[in-house]
């Protein structure tokens, strides 16, 4: 109900296009104008968008993101209007970067990286992500220190053989597998990290974001995967280098008080951690990918 349109009765031609492009055919024409019937709006803002004479809007979903550090254009973009080779460029060169330099990312620039990740798709719209900002080394480093210290009971159990016996006969050999896969190499990232300061957990960056979903979203992982690679994109775009940061979602995911720690509420999961600052590394090329066979149906 919240995100019904209001139609301005004055400015509608009765075209019929918001009712075309309305997936919930909650528009209809009345008397030759278009008129909200039932409340079955998601808030896509189809309608909206399709107007050309502005007749509709959706008061609490305003168009402009407000960015800081990027010109809006609210014109849209048809397909095959934009350069699919610098598309791909991009794609391309953004890059995971673990050198990251001491300077500071300015609060306004983090902000405006959480708003462009909200303009991705999510199901049913219902734009349920959250975004949780680390704007500091600081914090960075705190919340790698409630990740280290997760890892270091994690590893003290999964040394003990019969934890691991456990883990098998009745956890599918999680720990066994965690113990044969990660456990050596945390160990050393540990040590690093307690007897010269490196950090292979957050590689230096100044900032961090934290994307999640609430639970009762109808698909939350997707939709906050999604949202953090328009940040990854969007991070490259204005000058940032970025890296996301699995086993501090990981921790979180299995520690709630680790979670909470951070704010994160009690129907929320964080499902992307993206370290981001200025990179300290420069290329010269794009990677090469490896070679797909994609499966085709009958």
């Amino acid at each position: 109900m919240a995100h019904l349109p209001h139609i301005d009765q004055q400015r509608c031609s009765g075209c019929g296009l918001c009712l075309s492009v309305c997936p919930e055919q909650a528009i209809r024409l009345v008397d030759g104008k278009a008129e909200v019937g039932g409340d079955s709006c998601m808030g896509c803002g189809h309608c909206q968008a399709a107007c050309a004479l502005q007749a509709v809007r959706l008061a609490d979903m305003p168009v402009e993101l407000g960015l800081r550090h990027v010109s809006e254009r609210l014109e849209w973009l048809a397909p095959g209007r934009f350069d699919a080779a610098d598309l791909v460029q991009l794609l391309r060169s953004r890059r995971s970067v673990r050198t990251f330099q001491p300077r500071e990312v300015p609060l306004s620039l983090l902000e405006d990286l959480v708003k462009i990740g909200s303009t991705a798709p999510s199901g049913t719209n219902s734009q349920a992500w959250t975004f949780t900002i680390l704007k500091n080394r600081r914090q960075v480093e705190w919340l790698g220190g409630l990740t280290a210290a997760f890892f270091r009971r994690l590893n003290r159990r999964a040394a003990n053989p019969l934890w691991r016996l456990a883990a098998r006969l009745f956890a599918g050999d999680s720990l066994g597998r965690y113990y044969r896969r990660h456990h050596d190499s945390v160990a050393q990232g540990l040590a690093a990290w307690e007897e010269r300061g490196e950090d292979r957990l957050f590689h230096g960056a100044p900032a961090a974001i934290l994307v999640g979903g609430e639970s009762w979203a109808s698909c939350p992982a997707e939709d906050a995967l999604l949202a953090a690679g328009h940040i990854l994109l969007a991070a490259h775009s204005l000058g940032l280098s970025t890296c996301l940061i699995g086993f501090v979602v990981e921790a979180m995911r299995h520690d709630r008080r680790l979670a909470q720690e951070v704010g994160i509420g009690r129907h929320e999961q964080i499902y992307a951690v993206v370290a981001v600052g200025y990179g300290a590394e420069k290329y010269h090329g794009v990677a090469g990918r490896r070679l797909l066979t994609p499966r085709y149906l009958p």
